[in-house]
Parts: structure tokens; C-alpha cells; sequence
């Protein structure tokens, strides 16, 4: 029977793409509610709860062996309440089962499988499963007969289990106690990625390897607190690794989540906007800490990439693209000399697959994924009897040619929601090009995104909402959401300099602090104190492949603080790093961005206040000074002549005494509330901001 010829379950009224992939599955889906929970206490039934998304490869793999399996539907709808869950539209419910399987197996991932009791207590988690037992690992069809049995039969087993990982789980709750944070974890958090840091292709660790753009981001503001060359140096390798590797589309620009192997070769091919974004800052702060042009190229590739096939009509930013197309992984991105040469002829062919490495035996499944791991430019263009410039104009005329032709495949699925949390994160990546690269039309994207989410993303009542898809917003925001909105509002600020962002931005960390906040231990839960409630309420501070919003919230709070002089931002922002200290100190490595937020806290600046006629030639130049130069803690503020000056400074009045020096543009330097002698030229503020040296 064909998928459409099947009757649709409860899934096929659900906005999410990936819920919707499940609307024609034999299984007889619920979505996560009331109705699934009270079937599963009626009937006194397990819960078989999948968690995933609509981009990710196993997912689809464990959907096609299964869930359109009419053997393994029965057995579910026989013996389960069967729930599914899409782990970016709910990633409350996502993060508390992960704690679970991270508990009961030492890892996790997706698709995400949890057995639980009607009352939400898991009992079993694991990841993808196959039907049949292969690999030794075991099949479904095994699992779901023996822990149907072991619910009717040996349910005290069951229930002690479950007390087991509850207990297991109160340890991700707030904890009980204060510390103080220790400006020497950056210190260790810098050892440890020293440590595990891949002195042959960059990055850390082992496979699978994750950009995880902000220990780069770490490592860069590291290097210029400390002057610790390794730092730099592991930031600059890792950064080329992955732009070399077949990770980075170099056809069509963009990178992909992660690599399958350690020189960043082969990867899960699915595209996230999230991952996208991070990546983007750090090549834009590496390219303002070194000065490396490379590094704004490739910034300005992926942004090209997102506005191309990322962007809504509307200005706001899709989710994901998969890996899959026509039911093959990265079957799109994939070549083969004669492809390459039906494009482009011989002797292009010829140089371009010497270049990219594309070969008869192939790297992927007997085709070629393009990439630069072990090309030089220059030894190529030698071996071709070419100059370097003619032969990278060649190759850039070339890939022009092979994206025209790859635009003709069948294209992966592109889930198309709106998340407010990683639409912050793009406006931040943007709004910080913006900045770097002196390109207003990224500001002006970043304004566009913005302005939809404040208009379709924010309830009558001011509440936050997480996702936008087919014209519906809906889902109550979670702290992520509030804390990278904020990172981009922050941000977009400084880039457009128009005091409304700067107002919004208030107006989210007043509700990300009223709704989130622990005011007796410092941080932030993950859910809102108005959200559903879950069996436990998290409070996560590691950063996985993106960074917690607590160590978001903290960063961001204290910038926040700078910009305005609002004392509760900057309590915040200690609270949070005093009541997390000890957890993060165990792990100082998995908490790059916390260790981000404490470098701010601990050496804050510059800060930069420029007065002045927006349109006057030196306020330009001395404005284009504080936005490019690379300072990882430092914010800008403007307080233009006239009236709007004034209105500026009586919102915020720490500014107030920020005035024009003999009718001229003026910039104060400050670090830590202590200033310079106002400057009122753009090379002497230069000055300043480099060689700032302050004594009170």
C-alpha cells in the first residue's frame, strides 16, 4: 500500500514537517498531550516515545525499517501509546529524555527512543534500533515483546528502574548551593582542549566531530586576554580543517552538523541553520582577530548560502535541510569524474577533480564528495602550468557551472519552520558581519528577521513564542530562544545603532529573567515558570553543539549591562556564573561559552561611546572603528546630536555626561566604568581601543 493510500494517523494536524513525515505510518501516533497520557493510564499501557527531527538521516532510516512496518505498527499499537515528538519544536521534552538516556546508556543522539510509564518515568532509552537484532546490536521487534512482557510481568523491576533514573535526573535540577566563580577555569577549560585537540585536521576529540564553534570563539578571546599562541593556533587549524573538508559544501556553500570521520571528509550531510549561524561568527571573529581574508570569504560564503536557500520571502530564516534526497544520504552533494567533465568539459574536468579530489574510486559510496583536504593552490596551479590567480578564476567559473547543474537533481527536504531561538542566533551572525565587514546589507537582513519575529512571534500579551510554520505561531518560548534572541538584538543594535533593538533587548531580558530566573540559586531554568510541566525542570549549562542558554543568558546579560547601565543585568549575569560555578567546574571544557561569559565579567571593555551628527564624516569613521576591530567583550553605543540625543540619555543615563567636545564628534573609551580623555578622531580612537591602558 502506498503511504498516501494509507489512512492518516493524529499526526497528519500537526504543523512540524518531521510529524508530519509520520502522518501515513501504520503506527498509531499521538502527539505529545493529554489525550496520549490518559490512554496510557486507562489502558495501563507503556509509552513508546520517539524523538527527532524532519533533516535527520537516522531517523528516516529507523522510519522506513519500522514505523512504516506493518509488523512492528502492530505490535506498538498493540502493547504501547506510541508518542512522537520533534525535537526542535519541543526541545524541553528533547533535553529531559536525552538526560535520561545519557543516564541509563553513556550516549545519546537521534532518533531518540524512550520506553516510559504513563506517568512520564522512562524505564528505557536508546537511540536508532533497527527491526531486526544486526551487529549485535538488538532489533525492535526483540525489545518491544521483552519489555512488554517485563511491564506485565515484572513491573516492580520496571518501577525501580525508573526511580533509578528519576533520581538520576534531580541531579540536572537547580542545584541546592552557591559558589564563586574562579577566573581560573578558563585556565583549565583551555588545558582541556588542548588536550583533546587533533593536531593532524584541528577540531577535538573523536568521531563524530562537531564544529563546536564556540570553543573557537573561546579559544580567539582566550589569546587576546592571555596572549596564549596554541589557542590561536587551534582555533586557526580547526577552522581551515573544516573549510577544507568535504563538511563545508563547496559547491553551494554552507556547512554540514558534523563529520563522520576525523579530517572532516564525510559527513551526515543534513544543513542546520543553527549550526550555520555559530560557524559564520567564528569565522567572522577569526577574520577580525587575524586579518586572514580567507576567513571572511568563507563568512560571507555561508551567509550567501542562508540568504539563497535558507531565507523566507517574509526576511525570517528556515530550520534545515536534510541529508537524503530521493532516499539516499548526501546523494545531492556527491560526483563523479564524468559528471563533473558532462559539465565542464575535459580540461576543466580534469583540473577540477585534481583540485577537489574527485576520483573513479571515489571517497563516498564510489562517488566523490569535493573537498580540499590535501590540495595546495599553488602546487596545483604548477602542475597545470598556471598562475595561481588564473587557475582559482577557473575553478571558481567552474563551480558556477557544476551548481547550475547540481540545481537540476532532486533536491533534499528543507524543513521549513521558523524557530525564534536560531533566527536570534542568525540575526547575531549577521548582524556581527555587519559589523566586521562594514556590509550594511547584512544589518538590513538581520532588521528583516527581526521585524518578523516581533511581528509574528510575540503574543498580545508580550509572551514569546518558539515557532512559526503555515501561518501559525505557536509553542511558549524556551530560555534558548530568549537568550539567542537576545544575542542577536544585542548585536543588531551595535550594527544599526538605532536605539529600538537596544529597547527590545530589555524588554526580552526582562522577561527571560521573570520567567526563567532562579532567584534562589542563580540561572536559568530551561522551561518558563508558565510552562507545562514536565516530571523534572532542567537547568542546563553544558554546551553541546550549540551553547547553553545559560551561558548565552550570562554573556549576553552582562553586554546588556554595558550598554544600558541597568544594575540587575549585571546581577544576573553574576548569579549566574556564582550559582553554576560548581557544576561548570567539573567540566570547564564543556562550558566554553560560560567560560566566554566569565572572561566578559572579568575584564569587561571597551566599552565605546561615540557622540555626535549621525551624518557627519568623522562620526562615520570613528563608528567603523569600534564596529570592526576584533574585542570580544566590548560594546558600542551611540548618543546622536539633537533631540534624539537627548531622549537617549535620559533612558539610559550613564551616557548622560557623553557630550560633544567643542562642538565635535566625541569617543569615550571605558573599561570597567573607568574612561579616557574623549578623543574626537578615528585614529586616535584606534588607539585607544588597542592600547587601552587605565589607571584610576
Amino acid at each position: 500500500m502506498q503511504e498516501t493510500e494509507r489512512k492518516p494517523n493524529r499526526l497528519i494536524n500537526e504543523k512540524s514537517p518531521y510529524l508530519l513525515q509520520h502522518a501515513h505510518n501504520p503506527v498509531d501516533w499521538y502527539p505529545w498531550g493529554r489525550e496520549a497520557f490518559d490512554k496510557a493510564k486507562k489502558e495501563n499501557k507503556p509509552i513508546f516515545l520517539s524523538i527527532g527531527y524532519s533533516t535527520c538521516h537516522y531517523c528516516h532510516v529507523m522510519e522506513r525499517e519500522s514505523f512504516e512496518d506493518v509488523e512492528v505498527a502492530a505490535l506498538l499499537n498493540k502493547d504501547f501509546v506510541a508518542i512522537k515528538v520533534d525535537r526542535e519544536e519541543r526541545p524541553d521534552i528533547d533535553a529531559l529524555y536525552m538526560a535520561a538516556c545519557q543516564a541509563m546508556t553513556g550516549s545519546g543522539g537521534w532518533p531518540l527512543t524512550i520506553i516510559m510509564t504513563p506517568k512520564q518515568e522512562p524505564f528505557f532509552g536508546g537511540t536508532y534500533i533497527p527491526k531486526e537484532r544486526t551487529a549485535g546490536r538488538f532489533g525492535l521487534m526483540e525489545l518491544l515483546t521483552q519489555l512488554s512482557n517485563k511491564w506485565k510481568n515484572g513491573r516492580s523491576e520496571v518501577t525501580a528502574i525508573a526511580t533509578k533514573i528519576h533520581a538520576e535526573l534531580e541531579k540536572h535540577r537547580a542545584t541546592n548551593s552557591k559558589g564563586k566563580w574562579e577566573p581560573l577555569m578558563a585556565n583549565h577549560a583551555f588545558d582541556t582542549l588542548l588536550q583533546i585537540f587533533d593536531e593532524d585536521n584541528g577540531g577535538f576529540g573523536n568521531t563524530p566531530k562537531f564544529p563546536m564553534p564556540h570553543n573557537l570563539s573561546f579559544l580567539m578571546a582566550y589569546d587576546a586576554k592571555v596572549g596564549e599562541p596554541n589557542a590561536l593556533r587551534m582555533a586557526e587549524e580547526t577552522l581551515d580543517g573544516m573549510w577544507r573538508g568535504g563538511i563545508y559544501d563547496h559547491i553551494g556553500y554552507g556547512f554540514s552538523r558534523y563529520s563522520t570521520d576525523t579530517s572532516w571528509l564525510v559527513p551526515h550531510f543534513e544543513k542546520m541553520l543553527v549550526d550555520n549561524a555559530q560557524i559564520a561568527i567564528a569565522y567572522t571573529e577569526a577574520y577580525q582577530s587575524t586579518g586572514t581574508q580567507l576567513y571572511r570569504t568563507i563568512a560571507e560564503q555561508i551567509l550567501k548560502y542562508v540568504e539563497r536557500d535558507m531565507t523566507d520571502a517574509s526576511g525570517a530564516f528556515y530550520s534545515a535541510e536534510d541529508a537524503d534526497s530521493e532516499g539516499v544520504e548526501g546523494k545531492f552533494y556527491v560526483w563523479t569524474p564524468q559528471e563533473v567533465e558532462a559539465v565542464l568539459g575535459a580540461e576543466a574536468a580534469q583540473r577540477f577533480n585534481l583540485v577537489y579530489n574527485i576520483t573513479e574510486e571515489g571517497n563516498f559510496n564510489g562517488s566523490s564528495i569535493p573537498n580540499l583536504i590535501d590540495t595546495v593552490l599553488a602546487e596545483r596551479a604548477a602542475t597545470f602550468d598556471m598562475t595561481v590567480n588564473a587557475l582559482a578564476q577557473e575553478l571558481e567559473d567552474s563551480r558556477n557551472k557544476l551548481y547550475e547543474a547540481r540545481a537540476k537533481r532532486v533536491r533534499p527536504h528543507k524543513d521549513e519552520k521558523i524557530l525564534t531561538g536560531w533566527n536570534g542566533m542568525m540575526i547575531a551572525a549577521l548582524a556581527t558581519a555587519a559589523k566586521a565587514f562594514d556590509e550594511p546589507i547584512y544589518a538590513e537582513r538581520a532588521e528583516r528577521a527581526a521585524t518578523f519575529i516581533k511581528d509574528k512571534l510575540v503574543r498580545e500579551d508580550g509572551r514569546l513564542l518558539a515557532r512559526y510554520i503555515d501561518g501559525e505561531a505557536a509553542i511558549p518560548a524556551f530560555l534558548d530562544d530568549y537568550a539567542y534572541l537576545l544575542w542577536g538584538l544585542n548585536e543588531l543594535y551595535e550594527a544599526t545603532l538605532k536605539p529600538e533593538w537596544l529597547e527590545w533587548a530589555q524588554t526580552i531580558a526582562d522577561a527571560m529573567i521573570r520567567l526563567f530566573g532562579d532567584r534562589a540559586y542563580g540561572g536559568f531554568f530551561f522551561t518558563a515558570s508558565d510552562a507545562e510541566k514536565l516530571i523534572i525542570r532542567l537547568k542546563e549549562t553544558m554546551d553541546g553543539a550549540q551553547p547553553s542558554g545559560n551561558s548565552v543568558a550570562a554573556r549576553q546579560l552582562h553586554k546588556l549591562f554595558r550598554l544600558t547601565g541597568e544594575i540587575q543585568y549585571r546581577n544576573w549575569a553574576v548569579e549566574t556564573l556564582d550559582g553554576l560555578s560548581d557544576t561548570v567546574s567539573k567540566f570547564p571544557g564543556a562550558h566554553t561559552m560560560m567560560m566566554l561569559a566569565g572572561l566578559g565579567a572579568e575584564t569587561p571593555g571597551p566599552d565605546v561611546v561615540i557622540t555626535g551628527e549621525r551624518d557627519d564624516s568623522t562620526t562615520k569613521a570613528m563608528i567603523a572603528v569600534a564596529q570592526q576591530f576584533y574585542t570580544p567583550h566590548g560594546t558600542l553605543l551611540f548618543v546622536p546630536a539633537g533631540e534624539e540625543g537627548a531622549a537617549i540619555r535620559e533612558r539610559w543615563p550613564h551616557v548622560a555626561d557623553k557630550a560633544l567636545v567643542d562642538g565635535k564628534a566625541a569617543a569615550y573609551v571605558c573599561r570597567d566604568s573607568a574612561c579616557l580623555e574623549p578623543v574626537t578622531d578615528s585614529i586616535a580612537l584606534q588607539v585607544h581601543i588597542i592600547g587601552l591602558e587605565i589607571t584610576e
